[in-house]
């Protein structure tokens, strides 16, 4: 099985083709003004939508399910209220869009349909809601298939694939990077972003 390469955090035009051309199976397109990683116009997705990923903070599912609609997103990444998260999950998939659903690494998560998870850090060690750059622990693993994100770049696939618990290295399906494969906040360096994909794709699971 080949894993899945989401490069995350795309905020110019010229990034996002390059992370398509590239091979990226999966493009993140953030829409959280607080950002770094910002996307101040979704329409940069538009050549992509056979692969873009709507990445939202939001109180209400209401405001992810309306963004997604006027752009064309059919997949979506919803940072939701823990109180929203069922409700919300359920809602964004009866409206045909296929959800990634983040996981923070924290016990206590409440049981959750999705059609992937997104494994990363939790919000309330690193700060931040969505990507920090940090790595996690992996000691409370998605109930269901992943992608494994947190500090993640071509140089660190292996390492942290190789840590994984085994009753979880049968649902991975990919990786997740963003911040590690900038040359600055929000841009992207073709190389890193070229090299994490390739690396991605041939990795072999131990």
């Amino acid at each position: 099985m080949t894993l899945l390469a989401k490069v995350c955090g795309l905020t110019r035009a010229e990034d996002a083709a390059q992370a398509a051309g590239a091979g990226a199976d999966l493009l993140g397109f953030v829409s959280h003004p607080s950002s770094p990683r910002h996307c101040p116009d979704l329409e940069i997705a538009a050549p992509h939508l056979d692969r873009a990923v709507l990445v939202m903070v939001a109180g209400v599912t209401e405001a992810i399910l309306d963004r997604a609609r006027a752009f064309g997103f059919r997949r979506v990444q919803p940072h939701l209220p823990a109180t929203e998260r069922i409700r919300g999950t359920a809602l964004l998939r009866e409206a045909g869009l296929f959800v990634v659903l983040p996981w923070a690494d924290e016990p206590g998560q409440g049981t959750v349909s999705a059609d992937l998870f997104l494994w990363e850090p939790s919000s309330a060690r690193t700060g931040v809601a969505g990507g920090s750059g940090q790595v996690h622990a992996m000691a409370f693993p998605p109930p269901g298939p992943f992608l494994l994100a947190g500090g993640l770049d071509a140089e660190s696939l292996a390492g942290r694939a190789a840590l994984l618990p085994p009753m979880a290295r049968s649902l991975l399906r990919g990786f997740d990077a963003a911040s590690r494969l900038e040359s600055t906040p929000g841009q992207k360096d073709r190389h890193k972003v070229k090299a994490f994909i390739h690396t991605a794709h041939t990795l072999e699971l131990p």
